[in-house]
């Protein structure tokens, strides 16, 4: 499985609004960088220039690299990429016959922060700016505030 496998391409999606939903837990200004088709982006902070991990299923937040050249380099570290892009799950999301189609991405069906389960009949090819608007808005309304 290559990264191109584990990321999906959100080109046409609006940058600058598509973690908006977010902004109670991001602290400043950023922008997705890469998306993994696991649900979760990679963002710089726009004036730092740091790239941070968007873990939208448990709403955590943390900072990976201090510059995109070295978050570059993490994605040529093993135990990174199986940390962050949850290979297993997506090798086996495919193998079960669910493909992400342009401009979707995995989510839960029923949200980890509402009691769901990582597990194949809980994840479905959904819409990305989908995925964020609805991950973002539950998280903040259970109250997951801190990073």
């Amino acid at each position: 499985m290559t990264l191109n496998d584990l990321t999906v391409n959100f080109s046409h999606l609006n940058r600058d609004s598509l973690l908006s939903d977010w902004e109670w837990l991001l602290e400043g200004k950023f922008l997705p960088i890469l998306m993994s088709a696991s649900g979760d982006a990679f963002v710089q902070h726009v004036e730092n220039r740091e790239v941070w991990w968007l873990d939208t299923g448990g709403a955590e937040f943390s900072k990976v690299a201090e510059s995109p050249e070295q978050f570059n380099e993490l994605l040529s570290d093993k135990e990174f990429v199986v940390e962050c892009f949850a290979i297993q799950m997506v090798g086996d999301l495919i193998q079960s016959g669910k493909v992400l189609s342009n401009g979707q991405i995995y989510s839960l069906i029923q949200p980890w922060l509402l009691g769901g389960e990582y597990k194949i009949s809980n994840i479905n090819p959904t819409d990305i700016e989908v995925h964020f608007s609805l991950s973002g808005q539950i998280a903040k309304q259970v109250g997951r505030s801190e990073s």
